[in-house]
């Protein structure tokens, strides 16, 4: 397949150096000092095993050079998904789909709004990975899984074709029965990981071993699952188990993207996270105290690392 990796840092890279390497045809959309690194040096994945480079890689931060690709795999950051939906579209050609890879729940409907509800499948990912200097991602633990499929539930050929690719190129790949819910599911894990790692200021090994903050990460949980249900999905007791347990299993050492930008001053996308479950509990007239002080902590860093305030 030919592929447009828009945007190349920890989720962008990883996979996208994992397809390259597997011998498909893939272009990084990246920018700035990365995107220099990237054309000069290629693109290295740093793991515990003998990691990936691709060089000479593809990249780029003009779309159009790139020309009509088969899928844009959009793996820009939240607040930069409607710009990205309008920069891509020197990349779609008539079969082009687009599959956001955001944690989140909104960024499949910002991309129906811009692109067309043909265009877009629901789609989510995860990965330890970030950009450790520029041409570099490095990449941590063994979780790392894509998921996707139809908005409305259907089987699609260009769905399988695409999970065929992801499965040749060993990438941990599924097409979930309900895609919907598949992506509050993700919510619920990394969300309340990411509010309260970025609180405490600790990674996931401790957060999940002290039993306070433990017992916070679960109450924000249920938060989700509440919110969820009033949504019309069943989110239960059982999901929360599930999530705490596969939390359990992560490297001690993980952090969070949202963690990482806090902490290093950085835009984060915080009100895609903890502001969307403030937001989207509002609407469904369900109490979040836990997310309501996250988000009340957490706003004005996030406001000044903008130059906001």
């Amino acid at each position: 397949m030919r592929i447009a990796m828009f945007g190349a840092g920890g989720v962008g890279g990883y996979f996208g150096a994992r397809r390259a390497q597997a011998g498909e045809e893939v272009t990084f959309i990246a920018r700035g000092e990365h995107l220099r690194a990237i054309q000069s040096r290629g693109l290295r994945v740093e793991t515990s095993g003998d990691g990936i480079l691709i060089h000479p890689a593809r990249a780029s931060d003009d779309p159009r050079r790139a020309g009509t690709v088969d899928v844009v795999l959009l793996a820009v950051k939240s607040w930069q998904v409607r710009e990205a939906a309008e920069a891509a579209r020197p990349l779609l050609g008539p079969e082009t789909f687009v599959v956001p890879l955001q944690n989140g729940v909104e960024a499949a409907a910002q991309l129906v709004s811009a692109l067309g509800a043909d265009r877009v499948l629901g789609g989510l990912c995860g990965t330890l990975s970030w950009v450790a200097e520029p041409g570099v991602i490095r990449s941590i633990g063994a979780v790392h899984f894509v998921r996707f499929g139809e908005l409305d539930g259907r089987t699609s050929a260009r769905a399988e074709r695409l999970r065929e690719a992801f499965d040749r190129a060993g990438v941990k790949v599924d097409i979930p029965a309900d895609i919907h819910r598949a992506l509050w599911e993700k919510f619920l894990f990394v969300v309340p990981l990411g509010g309260v790692g970025a609180v405490t200021r600790l990674p996931v090994g401790i957060v999940r071993t002290v039993p306070e903050s433990r017992r916070l990460l679960q109450r924000a949980m249920e938060e989700i699952a509440a919110i969820a249900r009033a949504r019309g999905l069943p989110l239960d007791d059982a999901t929360i188990a599930r999530t705490l347990a596969f939390t359990d299993g992560l490297s001690p050492d993980g952090t969070t993207s949202l963690q990482r930008d806090i902490v290093a001053g950085r835009p984060s996308e915080l009100d895609a996270w903890t502001g969307a479950v403030v937001r989207l509990g509002r609407e469904s007239g369900v109490p979040t105290p836990v997310h309501d002080v996250l988000y009340d902590c957490l706003l004005p860093q996030d406001r000044q690392a903008r130059g906001e305030i």
